[in-house]
């Protein structure tokens, strides 16, 4: 194994550098649940501590909750961290109780709002993060409209203040909820304003997808249907359902990872290269190619797709339930825990190549991972004794746990031999780099305030991959026969594994 060396030119030093972010306040409605505490509060005290938010910065967390400003600070404070920084930074961090069905609440918002720009300096400028159910997007909105707080305030300069909204995932149940949120959604704020939230598009493997592909001219002539036999993305997780069955069991793998975070990864696999990576272009290929996705007829599903349920089994040794045994799951439940999809392209750069998504729980070992495999060599002329075959040369882009890229290829065994054994190339972001890459939702929440969407998801990109998993969703729900099941532990269902050997293919081992 080996790693790659990290080369720098000395004379770009510092040519470059993370812009701070602009003074502003960032109301947070749903702040009593878990994601402010484990993500949002961490992500933004983490770039303070980097001085790439501005020291004004304020938060105004809003819920049903009665808790007070302290009681909040306490709740939210991370376990890391220096504790000068948490003291001077939580003094921006407040709290308002508050049902955001009434519109007493928003007249208090705006108020609180004005008090905070007065006595923190945030200049006006607001981001409003909507971390609750998708329902309750325009209903918030539809209140922050009529008190006038999706524009700058009064006392601000409109050319140089802002207002933006960030809406976290799901967006949507289903395509017709999706088409029908967007409209109503566009009616109140104007797509510019607009931040549709994805993490896994934080993550720095993923960001570095793009660098990958169109900074090494190594790779790019060789990124199509020529020399690619097929592409696996894989986001497996050893973990059941846990707290979330409630919430698990109305969605499934599928809708859960597929139609979101996976489709992303093969958009950014699969786009063209933008005109710019500064303004839309990123959003633009992206839409592209989710348009040029093959859209299944109901006759189709079965034979591209794969779905299963988690039983019974071990893990790490323990036992564990299977899911119709998990607390909060009916015991009559067809949701699926395992999701296999197999998806084509129909364009000109990827036709005939299969793109195969899978993403499962308590499956064994989680790992996120791109494989990009391609075709076998076109003479076996080393290792061709009998019953030796040449396996093909297999780029790996690491998501998660361990981030990095490996490529393995062929090489002759020392000796008088012509015998060939597969090695890999390792790189390694721990390794390679002094720091640790940045929290997703940090980057995530950065970019927002700096006013940069493209790692953010544009309305039409939703409804186009609601548009291709709707007609899978729609043939797994008429589907009688019953639901394939599979040992916790294992690699996922025999069915998978059968469906990729009929082709001569085989997933990656997990």
């Amino acid at each position: 194994m080996t790693n790659a060396t990290i080369e720098t030119n000395p004379l770009r030093e510092g040519l470059s550098s993370a812009r701070t972010a602009d003074p502003c306040t960032i109301v947070i409605f749903g702040a009593s649940g878990d994601l402010t505490e484990r993500m949002l509060i961490p992500s933004l005290f983490a770039l303070s501590e980097q001085r790439l938010v501005a020291p004004e910065l304020s938060v105004l967390g809003i819920s049903r909750r009665p808790f007070s400003d302290g009681e909040f600070r306490t709740k939210v404070k991370p376990e890391s961290g220096n504790a000068t920084n948490w003291d001077t930074f939580s003094r921006g961090v407040f709290y308002m109780s508050g049902d955001h069905h009434q519109e007493e609440t928003y007249q208090r918002l705006k108020a609180r709002l004005e008090e905070i720009d007065h006595n923190r300096g945030t200049q006006g400028n607001r981001l409003f993060y909507l971390a609750v159910a998708p329902d309750d997007f325009p209903t918030i909105l539809g209140h922050l409209s009529q008190q006038g707080l999706l524009d700058p305030p009064s006392y601000a300069d409109p050319e140089d203040n802002w207002v933006r909204v960030i809406l976290e995932k799901p967006f949507g149940i289903d395509l017709a909820s999706a088409t029908k949120l967007n409209k109503d959604i566009l009616r109140l704020v104007p797509e510019s304003k607009i931040y549709r939230i994805d993490h896994y598009l934080g993550k720095e493997t993923v960001q570095n997808i793009l660098a990958f592909r169109f900074a090494n001219t190594i790779f790019e002539p060789v990124w199509n249907r020529r020399y690619i036999d097929h592409i696996q993305i894989t986001a497996a997780e050893s973990l059941g359902v846990e707290e979330r069955a409630g919430y698990y069991d109305h969605f499934g793998a599928l809708k859960d990872m597929v139609q979101n975070h996976l489709l992303q990864l093969l958009a950014l696999v699969a786009m063209e290269p933008p005109a710019s990576a500064l303004d839309d272009s990123v959003r633009d290929e992206k839409s592209k190619v989710f348009k040029a996705l093959r859209i299944y007829k109901p006759e189709e599903v079965a034979e591209n797709t794969v779905r299963a349920q988690y039983g019974p089994g071990f893990i790490d040794g323990k036992p564990v339930p299977g899911y119709l045994q998990e607390k909060n799951v009916s015991p009559e439940s067809r949701t699926e825990t395992y999701a296999a999809v197999r998806f084509f392209l129909d364009n000109w750069r990827w036709e005939g190549v299969p793109f195969y998504l899978r993403t499962g729980k308590r499956l064994a070992r989680k790992v996120t991972e791109i494989a990009v495999v391609f075709k076998p060599a076109p003479l076996m002329l080393f290792g061709a004794n009998e019953g030796d075959k040449l396996d093909p040369n297999v780029l790996v882009l690491r998501i998660g746990p361990e981030e990095g890229i490996s490529i393995r290829f062929g090489t002759k065994i020392p000796g008088m031999t012509r015998r060939l054994r597969w090695v890999n190339m390792d790189f390694d972001y721990g390794t390679s780099f002094a720091t640790p890459s940045p929290p997703a939702y940090a980057r995530l929440l950065h970019d927002c305030m700096i006013g940069d969407p493209t790692l953010y998801n544009r309305g039409d990109a939703v409804e186009l991959a609601w548009h291709v998993t709707q007609p899978i969703l729609d043939a797994w729900a008429a589907d009688t026969n019953p639901l394939p099941t599979y040992e916790a532990g294992r690699e996922g269902p025999r069915q998978a594994e059968t469906w990729m050997e009929d082709e001569g293919r085989y997933w990656r081992k997990l």
